[in-house]
């Protein structure tokens, strides 16, 4: 009998008869972790097949991917849930200690607090006259709401251009798939039909695949800057009336008086 020869690894033993091969260690290329990914490559030939309207609409949804993560992060920044503060301040101005408040409102990053800051300050400003006041106020609350808004309006253009351009690559394929099924003449395969259809239904599926999430956190997005502008209306109203000087209604028109 051979001698047997023992390795060490870790604390387990692992002998096997001198002489004996070793098995050859696997390469790169026969690992299933390593081999081309398939699926990557019947993507891209899907996209290719699309013709240019698939490259233009891969093009827009690179882009509402990044708008949205831009978008996220920016609210996230902003810390737009974080409403703890508003009580907190209003309680200080309702007991006349509006330097505490200021303090309070300057420590947060929330629009909010923006817009608060500047009611306060205005409403204290006695050479203001109401309707500068709520110019002041308005000016800041809009430069606000833009600020979180930006961007928005290029991710809806996405959502509703994505469908139609996918309509679009599916007409051309159509006009194509129907061109070629002419010039076979008389010997006329139902393949090329069947191929040129399936190929051209290619940009409405894929168009439809960037518009509906695209459109679905469009809304999210806008419903969360919708709330956002209401709490800003909602405390400006607040701490007016805490004055006795409630912001005028938009658009009021004056009293004509008695003739």
């Amino acid at each position: 009998m051979p001698p047997r020869l023992t390795f060490r690894a870790g604390a387990r033993k692992v002998s096997r008869p001198a002489g004996a091969r070793r098995a050859p260690f696997p390469q790169s290329a026969d690992l299933p972790m390593f081999e081309t990914p398939a699926l990557l490559e019947e993507a891209w030939s899907l996209l290719s097949r699309g013709g240019p309207v698939m490259m233009i609409l891969l093009a827009l949804s690179v882009l509402a991917v990044a708008i949205i993560l831009v978008k996220l992060l920016q609210f996230s920044r902003a810390q737009l849930r974080r409403t703890a503060f508003i009580d907190p301040a209003v309680a200080d101005l309702a007991r006349g200690e509006r330097d505490r408040a200021l303090s309070t409102l300057r420590r947060e990053i929330n629009p909010v607090a923006r817009v608060m800051e500047t009611a306060i300050s205005a409403n204290a400003n006695a050479n203001l006259s109401v309707e500068d006041r709520d110019a002041e106020i308005e000016r800041v609350g809009t430069s606000e709401i833009r600020g979180i808004e930006s961007y928005l309006r290029g991710l809806e253009v996405i959502a509703n251009v994505s469908p139609l351009l996918g309509l679009l690559g599916t007409v051309l394929g159509m006009i194509g798939a129907f061109a070629k099924l002419e010039s076979a003449g008389s010997k006329v395969d139902p393949a090329i039909l069947a191929g040129g259809i399936w190929e051209a239904l290619l940009t409405t599926a894929f168009g439809l695949i960037v518009a509906i999430p695209a459109l679905t956190m469009f809304y999210v997005l806008e419903g969360r800057v919708d709330e956002v502008r209401a709490t800003m209306k909602d405390t400006v109203v607040r701490i007016l009336s805490l004055t006795g000087a409630a912001p005028r209604p938009m658009h009021a028109t004056e009293p004509e008086p008695a003739g």
